[in-house]
């Protein structure tokens, strides 16, 4: 499961459409339900992009050290 959530298509997916949701919610719903599920997809939109961005620096980490051998 770990690998399937790990996936670039995954965390792709996850990320757009948690924001995409994250930012709906609140005009949808103008209770507090809309604006704590607003924050909660925002967390996990959040969560979702830093995964993308700490996977893109380690592969730029690993092609520099291939260059290098």
């Amino acid at each position: 499961m770990k690998a399937l959530l790990s996936s670039r298509p995954v965390l792709w997916f996850l990320f757009l459409f948690n924001l995409v949701v994250a930012l709906a919610a609140p005009l949808i719903d103008d209770s507090a339900k809309g604006i704590a599920t607003s924050l909660g997809m925002a967390v996990v939109s959040l969560g979702a992009g830093s995964a993308l961005y700490k996977g893109r620096a380690q592969a730029r980490v690993e092609t520099a050290q291939d260059r290098r051998h």
